[in-house]
């Protein structure tokens, strides 16, 4: 445990900059596979190809979003047994998360891959998609074990305060998806399925490096797996159902708005398509702060330093709400240049600007939901921040989405996120100030 990833004492602003900037990279470089994807897809293939790899996109992470809430839950447990300097704790629960996630993540891959046609078609998927859709998602489902692991992987170094690490295994897989993409998708002709092809062997690549490399190091304290206890199996369930759930409601949620914009046709699902790959590049610094301070309050509820969680979450909050204005103001200018890039029908780039103009400068509330909630996530609080992201999502975006799609036509589609982000965060800031997550012990 090295003392440059102790959290519980030193300087926190120097702290969550120098902690969040590697995770910010990471994330952009993750990111930049659906980003490479979509901009092949988008000018080699069309529009239509470039909304039935963003439609499966947004199944996949749908039907895996137990599997990512099994990574939150390991960021809270792993965090504050850093904390608490237990050695002890953070091998026997790191066997425990290997074991049950290689379960989870087979089963879920399994399902994803016989049941795609039908989570597709209940998203309203044009039939001009259809066919090209099915297959990205399950040649992806494919690879479900890849994409898991070396995230599982970035987790666990995150919790222990390193962020820097994750970043080889990353590039890696990056570098490798830049080459095979074109290849794959023009070069073999292989299309769409090219596409698939080229993100998961990337990232099989990127797994097997990332464990060679934690093994040979000996950066955590892996062991060979075996059955964990049922209390160590009862703590990741408890945080793990709950923090699965809400990805869940985050996805199914980003689901139902999709059902929203497939009424409007081809050309606004594609503009919201390429809008969206935008969108997860504003959305950056806010996840990436979102995992630092979860990273860090973690260690510090370990110990119970609630004075110093304060300080954390104050300079989170400022440190984002300066980063996402000055972003927002930035896709307001070149917001038609980026849509460009991803694709050149007239009526999907008008959408698609006009949509990223007006729900730019709501994001630095967004990113306050992400940041509270990441601070009441380290303290175990999964059920509270369940709830949370419920009425964000389903009692107040997905209803103005649609409330105002009806009254406005397309573009209401954004003036009803840009709504329920504002009202969101002032919801999140009351249930942090006066919640009792404070009294949540994980450990007895």
């Amino acid at each position: 445990m090295k003392k440059q990833h102790d959290f519980t004492q030193g300087n926190i602003l120097k702290q969550l900059i120098a902690f969040s900037g590697p995770i910010m990279l990471t994330n952009l470089l993750q990111i930049s596979y659906q980003f490479v994807d979509s901009l092949w897809v988008g000018n080699l293939l069309g529009a239509n190809a470039l909304g039935a790899v963003s439609l499966s996109g947004t199944i996949i992470f749908t039907v895996l979003s137990f599997v990512i809430g099994l990574n939150n839950a390991a960021l809270t447990i792993l965090s504050q047994q850093k904390g608490k300097n237990n050695e002890d704790g953070l091998k026997r629960y790191l066997n425990a998360f290997v074991v049950m996630m290689t379960i989870i993540a087979a089963v879920l891959g399994l399902i994803g891959y016989i049941f795609a046609e039908n989570f597709l078609a209940i998203l309203g998927t044009p039939e001009s998609m259809m066919t090209d859709a099915i297959a990205y998602l399950r040649i992806n489902f494919l690879g479900i074990l890849f994409l898991f692991g070396y995230n599982f992987i970035s987790t666990v170094l995150r919790s222990l305060g390193d962020s820097r690490t994750p970043l080889r295994f990353v590039i890696v897989a990056v570098l490798l998806n830049i080459v095979l993409d074109p290849l794959f998708i023009s070069g073999f002709n292989w299309g769409v399925d090219g596409a698939a092809y080229a993100t998961i062997l990337s990232q099989a690549v990127a797994f097997i490096y990332g464990m060679i490399y934690m093994l040979s190091k000996k950066l955590a304290p892996f062991s060979v797996p075996k059955l964990p206890s049922w209390s160590e199996v009862g703590l990741i369930l408890n945080l793990g159902i709950p923090s699965g759930l809400q990805m869940a409601v985050i996805s199914a949620g980003s689901a139902a708005i999709m059902t929203v914009v497939t009424t409007f046709g081809g050309g606004v699902v594609a503009g919201f398509s390429a809008a969206q790959r935008l969108d997860s590049l504003v959305m950056l610094p806010a996840h990436a702060l979102s995992t630092a301070v979860s990273s860090m309050a973690g260690q510090n509820i370990g110990v119970r330093n609630w004075n110093r969680v304060s300080q954390i979450a104050k300079y989170g909050v400022l440190y984002n709400f300066l980063v996402m204005v000055v972003i927002g103001i930035l896709i307001i200018f070149f917001a038609e240049f980026g849509m460009m890039l991803f694709i050149q029908e007239e009526e999907a780039v008008t959408f698609g600007t006009r949509y990223l103009q007006i729900i730019a400068l709501c994001y630095p509330f967004l990113g306050i939901n992400f940041i509270l909630n990441g601070i009441v996530r380290a303290a175990g609080a999964m059920y509270q921040v369940l709830v949370l992201n419920i009425i964000s999502f389903w009692i107040l975006r997905y209803p103005l989405s649609a409330l105002f799609s009806y009254l406005f036509g397309d573009i209401g589609i954004a003036v009803g996120m840009g709504t329920s982000f504002l009202v969101s965060s002032i919801i999140a800031f009351l249930y942090f100030r006066f919640g009792k997550w404070r009294r949540k012990e994980l450990f007895t």
